[in-house]
């Protein structure tokens, strides 16, 4: 990965960040995109979500605290704006002069039942995890292709591959993300572009803490102490999944130079195929 230049959405916190610090470890210099000042409005602030999105203090402390470990640098990025997304590909270019890696990481959580489920919300996830995807890499593809190890890495997850109740809009989302991620391989496989996905299983980031396996409690360490035993019962090598663990596998599919198509699931067993 050394020399090489990674751009990485939603990259401020969690999963993203994890990534990040995967490639930085690595040797790529990195651009990391997340919504900043953005997050109080426009189709992904933060309005009535259920948990908080990445602010602009989230956006500026990773970046400080990656910066010693490598080359590193922010933008602020909205991915259901075309032009957010066009401001983020320049902005990249312009600090890095290439770009060789785009990780499609970011992404919005809701739940509910159908019956219930509001047409906002549903147009909020779809925009985000779907629309976000394919305006990033329209967005990019003129400077991938100018990259002789390009690679565009999706986030979906295991709940791309396995429907679950009361999670119809984030589960179609990630079922589409993995659809879109095979068909991008397939028709940029002669430009030597690979497209792959990761598929999260249980990670300890606000989606789950906040959203999906609520505790009664507000302190954090409770929280995540909570959410590990009930991981425990859960997942057959008995432990959650880490920010880190996602890293390690966008570092391998970014470096893998014959995987491509792939919807790689990092989920401790969870969910096999």
């Amino acid at each position: 990965m050394k020399g090489r230049v990674v751009l990485v959405t939603g990259g401020a916190r969690g999963i993203g960040r994890g990534m990040a610090e995967a490639f930085l470890a690595a040797g790529a210099r990195v651009m990391v995109a997340d919504l900043g000042a953005l997050a109080g409005g426009g189709q992904t602030g933060t309005g009535d979500w259920t948990y908080d999105l990445s602010g602009a203090d989230a956006l500026a402390s990773s970046v400080a605290e990656q910066s010693g470990i490598g080359e590193v640098r922010a933008t602020e990025l909205d991915v259901t704006s075309g032009a957010s997304c066009n401001a983020a590909i320049a902005a990249t270019l312009e600090t890095f002069g290439q770009l060789d890696v785009l990780v499609n990481n970011a992404g919005v959580v809701q739940s509910g039942p159908i019956a219930e489920f509001s047409e906002s919300d549903w147009d909020r996830i779809f925009a985000v995890n779907t629309k976000g995807i394919y305006l990033m890499t329209r967005a990019a593809l003129p400077a991938l292709r100018k990259s002789d190890s390009a690679a565009i890495i999706n986030t979906a997850s295991i709940a791309g591959k396995k429907g679950y109740p009361n999670m119809a809009a984030y589960c179609g989302s990630k079922f589409a993300a993995i659809g879109i991620t095979q068909a991008l391989a397939a028709e940029l496989a002669p430009e030597n572009i690979r497209v792959n996905a990761i598929c999260p299983g249980m990670v300890g980031t606000a989606m789950w803490l906040e959203h999906l396996l609520p505790s009664n409690t507000v302190d954090p360490r409770e929280k995540t102490a909570e959410f590990e035993k009930a991981m425990h019962a859960t997942i057959p090598l008995g432990r959650p999944q880490t920010a880190k663990d996602m890293g390690q596998a966008a570092v391998y599919l970014a470096s893998a130079a014959n995987v491509t198509g792939i919807s790689l699931s990092v989920a401790g067993g969870f969910e096999m195929n």
